[in-house]
């Protein structure tokens, strides 16, 4: 069996083997940032090979069963991941789940088209600022925006729509999420282990609305938070290229 490499804390070697050997496993993954390097254009994100070469293969392996979830919205995550079936796609922080999208009841789809009618109205033509529209929510992104516009728009949104009755803002990484629906991953979390039994989780995220999740780890899980930042996580790696290291040390071991 290959190791990791020898950079990368032993006790993470040692998690990754161990939680490889229950019975049922599910792991759990953000996209961007973890499986895909950040990129200036959201659509142009792509998994690492070496990544989706580890997934595909765990994904076919008995007793496990892999998720992406993600802050996007499920059709965009679909497109920009490539992954289909047997993998499970999760978008909108926990607000879509692949096996029927978010409904929407008739207040919540009103506070929805209030707040995109009135984020339209605040940034439009704020350079380098787009919005993600979302089945229950949307995505104000400020990743090609100059500094000075990027905290002038924040600041707005965070003033006028998020601070509305009814709307739950998730700040994550040069971008702010406004959602009708109170979801976190989390709670994605909960839900996907409940329903698939799983006697320990592996989750890894690099956004702060990552640390929903990292927050409910129980004894035998591992939470691998990607690159700098404060953290729940009990471990850490540098970038996308060592999170795939980790996957394919999972798949060995597993194997």
């Amino acid at each position: 069996m290959s190791d990791l490499p020898p950079d990368l804390p032993g006790d993470l070697r040692d998690a990754v083997r161990r939680v490889a050997t229950v019975p049922r496993l599910l792991v759990a993954l953000d996209f961007d940032g973890v499986l895909a390097p950040i990129v200036d254009v959201p659509s142009a994100a792509r998994p690492l090979p070496e990544a989706a070469a580890a997934l595909g293969a765990l994904a076919t392996l008995d007793g496990t069963t892999i998720v992406l979830v993600s802050g996007r919205g499920l059709a965009d995550l679909a497109a920009v991941s490539g992954f289909g079936s047997p993998i499970r796609l999760v978008g909108s922080h926990g607000g879509e789940f692949d096996d029927g999208a978010a409904a929407l009841d008739d207040d919540a789809q009103a506070r929805l088209d209030q707040l995109d009618a009135e984020l339209r109205e605040l940034v439009g033509g704020e350079p380098g600022v787009t919005l993600e529209h979302k089945p229950a929510g949307v995505a104000v992104h400020v990743r090609n925006a100059e500094p000075a516009v990027a905290t002038r728009v924040l600041e707005a949104v965070r003033s006028g729509p998020a601070s509305r009755s009814g709307v739950e803002a998730t700040p994550g990484k040069q971008v702010l999420d406004l959602a009708v629906l109170q979801v976190t991953k989390g709670a994605a979390i909960d839900t996907l282990r409940e329903r698939v039994a799983a006697d320990a989780v592996l989750f890894a995220g690099d956004d702060v609305t990552d640390e929903t999740a990292f927050a409910r780890m129980r004894e035998g899980d591992v939470g691998v938070k990607v690159g700098e930042g404060e953290t729940a996580a009990g471990f850490r790696v540098a970038d996308p290229a060592e999170m795939a290291q980790v996957l394919q040390q999972l798949l060995e071991a597993r194997r």
